[in-house]
């Protein structure tokens, strides 16, 4: 007997799982395509939730909050397209088959707990919300991308990610440091 494929989850179970770093999650938003829209508007969110927190960090215009809104954006794509690049050139598995639309999917879902960057306009909040965002996309991006690229090592996953974080937080600091708004 067949078995039916299972339902696929709603967008609102996907964002919690992909938060609670659920596996299931990352493996389901990898092999749907029609999840492409929802890893997009993830990563727009937790974007604009990083310029509206930045307002904790000084940005008291609506100007400055656009700013960090683009540098978030910015900084997670070039995340996703180092880690692609890395992952599929430099550190490929035996078995890793690279699909850039799996990879986006899943490496946008990984941005959900970015969402939370929206607690650093509390006074006071605004370094531990992300830093706390930070590591917490981290452990949720090595877990897509070792989904995505079809790990069976973890640790290759990790090498990746942290390679690409440590390459996207640079750009991103730079970027500010040249090009943004001074900041009190």
């Amino acid at each position: 007997m067949v078995k039916p494929a299972p339902e696929s989850s709603t967008f609102l179970q996907r964002l919690g799982g992909a938060m609670a770093l659920r596996v299931a999650v990352y493996e389901e938003v990898e092999a749907d395509r029609r999840a492409t829209s929802q890893a997009v508007a993830i990563v727009v969110l937790s974007s604009l939730a990083a310029g509206l927190g930045s307002r904790g960090f000084g940005a008291s215009s609506a100007l400055d909050v656009a700013f960090f809104s683009v540098v978030a954006l910015i900084a997670w794509v070039a995340w996703a397209f180092v880690v692609f690049e890395i992952g599929s050139r430099m550190l490929p598995a035996p078995h890793t088959r690279v699909d850039i639309g799996e990879l986006l999917r899943t490496t946008g879902f990984a941005a959900a707990p970015g969402l939370w960057r929206i607690v650093g306009v509390v006074p006071g909040m605004s370094i531990p919300a992300f830093v706390v965002t930070a590591v917490w996309m981290l452990g949720a991006m090595i877990i897509a991308v070792r989904q995505a690229l079809d790990y069976t090592s973890t640790g290759r996953a990790v090498a990746v990610c942290a390679i690409g974080w440590v390459l996207a937080i640079t750009f991103a600091l730079l970027f500010g440091l040249f090009f943004g708004p001074s900041v009190s």
